[in-house]
C-alpha cells in the first residue's frame, strides 16, 4: 500500500526515481555531529567536535563548508517531474534527515580553511569512503579556492601526508607545488607532511588555469551551487568599499 505523502508510489518506487545531486552548503553548527561521524570514517587523528564548534564561531577567519547529497528525480521529463522536484525542494533538510531511507540528504564530504591576511590555509577536505573517485575532493578544492579568492587571499597552501598520492596529484593539477616538509607532523603515526603552495591567485596565468579547471568541474556537477562566474580577485573589498559609499 502506498504511503499517504508518495504521489502514489510506494517506498521501493518513489527510492527508483531519484538520482544523486550533490550540492555545497556553508557547515554549521547543527551539521557538526554528522560532519564528526563523517571525519571518524575519513581520517585515523579526526578533530574533536568542539575544533568544529569553535571554528565556525569566527566566520571572519575561517570558511567551512558540507558536501550533501539530495535526492532527485532521474527522469526529469516525465509527467509531473517538475512538480516533484518543486516539492522536494521545499521540504526542510531536517524533515529528509529524520527519515531512515535513501532519499534523506545527507553529509559525504566536508572542507574548511583558515584566512589570514593574504593566505589562506587548506584545513581539511574529506569524503565519505563509499564516494570517492568521483570528483568531489576536487570540487570541494574549487569551492575552497573560489572562497580564498573572494576574501582577497594570494595564496592557498596546505599540508598532506608524503603517502597520500592521489591528493597531491589533484594539488599538483591546480598548481601547488612542495615547498617544504614538516616532520612526524601526523600524531597517528608520527609521518611527515609535505608543505604544498599554490601559485598567486593574482597572477593571470593561473587565474586562466583555474577557471578552465573550474569549468570542466562545474559542468560535471552543475547543481553545486558553484556561481557561473570565478570570483574575480579583491571582489569582496569592493563590494564592501561600494557599500560603505552607498
Amino acid at each position: 500500500m502506498s504511503g499517504p505523502d508518495s504521489g502514489g508510489l510506494n517506498q521501493p518506487a518513489l527510492w527508483g526515481l531519484l538520482t544523486a545531486v550533490y550540492r555545497i552548503d556553508p557547515m554549521t553548527q547543527d551539521d557538526v555531529p554528522e560532519v564528526s561521524r563523517l571525519e571518524r570514517r575519513c581520517f585515523s587523528n579526526p578533530w574533536p567536535t568542539s575544533a568544529y564548534r569553535r571554528e565556525l564561531r569566527l566566520p571572519e577567519q575561517n570558511a567551512y563548508a558540507v558536501l550533501r547529497h539530495v535526492p532527485s528525480p532521474v527522469n526529469g521529463n516525465g509527467p509531473g517531474a517538475e512538480s516533484h522536484v518543486r516539492g522536494l525542494s521545499r521540504l526542510p533538510l531536517l524533515a529528509f534527515a529524520r527519515r531512515n531511507d535513501p532519499a534523506a540528504p545527507r553529509i559525504v564530504g566536508f572542507t574548511g580553511m583558515w584566512h589570514m591576511f593574504d593566505e589562506a590555509h587548506i584545513t581539511t577536505i574529506g569524503v565519505e569512503p563509499e564516494q570517492r573517485g568521483k570528483g568531489l575532493g576536487e570540487l570541494l578544492l574549487v569551492g575552497l579556492t573560489d572562497e580564498a579568492i573572494r576574501r582577497g587571499a594570494a595564496w592557498l597552501t596546505l599540508e598532506v601526508r608524503v603517502s597520500n598520492e592521489a591528493a597531491q596529484a589533484l594539488y599538483q593539477k591546480y598548481g601547488f607545488t612542495v615547498h617544504g616538509t614538516r616532520k612526524r607532523y601526523y600524531s597517528d603515526n608520527n609521518e611527515d607532511a609535505y608543505v604544498m603552495w599554490s601559485p598567486s591567485l593574482l597572477d593571470e596565468e593561473h587565474l586562466a588555469l583555474l577557471d578552465d579547471l573550474r569549468g570542466m568541474i562545474r559542468s560535471r556537477f552543475p547543481d553545486a551551487g558553484l556561481p557561473e562566474i570565478m570570483p574575480l580577485p579583491g571582489q569582496r573589498a569592493a563590494a564592501g568599499d561600494r557599500g560603505a559609499a552607498s
